[in-house]
């Protein structure tokens, strides 16, 4: 007889009962006179098969179990203080292997890294951790598209494949299209920009991004899920800032609210709703803290190293005790030719990036959406009208004045858990060295 399935997470609510349940098995414990398994599901919940051996049938099955093999159990549920796991086993009554495991298996809990995420199937099966961290991403995601929604933004999906490289042209993978080259996107903004120019007020968009930087730190990957926003008509980059403020505290309640005691738990971090507004910085003084902490320029970039980032959250995390921080202003050499530049400060931009506990997790900026000023700073950048005719002719007829962000989702993840690199808040990720599995 086929029993309902039971999660091993509800088995509390069948004591006495005869249910089926669906998992793997995580361990066994075969002894002379009793064989122990434990079954571990979906859930991340596991409980204990308990039963005595007497030569038959049952006995055969459970004993040519191997760890991992996918199973299908009927048996009662019965009370057992004795037992830790929720003080709860199953009595069986049937077996079915649905799938047994080769053996033995791949990774274990003493597996690098590395060696981890060539069987990332395998390694997210079996840590309830990192199962948790995707119902996380997806109640992220779900916060800020309801946000967004109940802004009035329209979500887009914009091409992937560009006729030219975008941007500097720096950065961009280059594949054969059709006897021609093409390009990755590294990043939706002129599609978003165009959608702008198109009349749609406000647009956003989670989707792939490409990135051709050989970087082997744990921040940066070749393919990342971005987060993408563009607002018209407003009045300042004031108003991007706020969105994405909103935004983020919105999405990090509803995580707080779904996940906030998992997390604790599997973790060991608290997931804190930010107050907003958020504290906010120019570039200028976020120099000045720094070379009262000691920091030297000279012969340094313009830009804040990951180092300098992280003293910048510590100084306002203590000053404020808030986990976020705009710095603004960023000079003009850094920034990209589109961002928007004061009239009265025309060395700087109207530009942020968004920091959290020490990681920048967004680049934003009001864009010049002025045709003239446009073909300007991007020939002061060496920059060839040409290649860009299609992204400028959408500022020719009238387009509004606009801004917008790019978020890291994988980078908010990882502050959020408290997570080492972006390739444990990735499903399967992707650098310079892999493109595999």
């Amino acid at each position: 007889m086929i029993h309902s399935r039971v999660h091993v997470s509800d088995l509390r609510e069948h004591v006495g009962r005869t249910v089926t349940v669906r998992g793997w098995v995580n361990a066994l414990r075969l002894q002379r006179k009793m064989q122990f398994v434990i079954v571990r599901d979906s859930t991340g919940s596991m409980v204990q098969v308990t039963h005595k051996r007497d030569d038959g049938p049952l006995e055969a099955q459970l004993e040519a179990l191997t760890p991992e093999s996918a199973v299908r159990i009927t048996g009662r549920v019965v009370d057992a203080a004795q037992v830790g796991l929720g003080g709860l086993e199953l009595v069986p009554e049937a077996v079915e292997v649905l799938n047994p495991a080769a053996t033995p298996l791949p990774i274990d809990e003493h597996t690098g890294t590395e060696h981890r995420l060539d069987w990332r199937f395998l390694d997210v099966r079996r840590r309830p951790a990192t199962q948790l961290m995707f119902a996380v991403q997806t109640t992220l995601e779900q916060g800020m598209r309801e946000y967004a929604y109940a802004q009035g933004a329209t979500e887009m999906h914009t091409p992937k494949l560009m006729g030219t490289a975008s941007e500097s042209g720096a950065d961009v993978f280059r594949l054969g299209y059709f006897g021609r080259s093409a390009y990755l996107a590294q990043s939706p903004q002129f599609y978003k920009q165009m959608a702008i120019s198109a009349g749609i007020e406000k647009v956003f968009e989670i989707g792939p991004v490409f990135r051709a930087e050989p970087s082997f730190t744990s921040r940066h990957a070749t393919e990342f899920t971005g987060v993408d926003v563009e607002l018209a008509w407003i009045d300042g980059v004031e108003d991007v800032m706020a969105f994405e403020e909103r935004m983020l505290a919105h999405a990090i309640a509803k995580v707080a609210d779904a996940h906030g005691e998992a997390v604790r738990e599997q973790f060991g971090v608290e997931v804190t709703v930010p107050a907003t507004p958020f504290p906010r910085i120019t570039m200028a003084e976020a120099h000045d803290i720094l070379r009262e902490g000691g920091w030297d320029p000279e012969g340094t970039k313009e830009d804040l190293d990951p180092e300098g980032e992280r003293s910048i959250s510590a100084h306002i995390q203590q000053a404020t005790g808030h986990e976020f921080v705009f710095v603004t202003h960023y000079p003009v050499s850094i920034r990209p030719f589109y961002h928007m530049r004061p009239a009265d400060n025309p060395e700087v931009t109207l530009s942020f990036d968004l920091l959290w506990k020490g990681l920048e997790i967004t680049t934003g900026a009001q864009r010049e959406h002025r045709y003239d000023v446009l073909l300007k700073q991007a020939a002061e950048k060496d920059m060839s009208p040409e290649p860009m005719q299609d992204y400028l002719n959408a500022f020719r007829y009238g387009c509004p004045p606009h801004g917008g962000l790019g978020m890291g989702l994988g980078r908010v993840l990882m502050v959020m858990l408290g997570l080492e690199s972006i390739r444990e808040s990735t499903f399967l990720f992707r650098g310079p060295n892999r493109l595999t599995p």
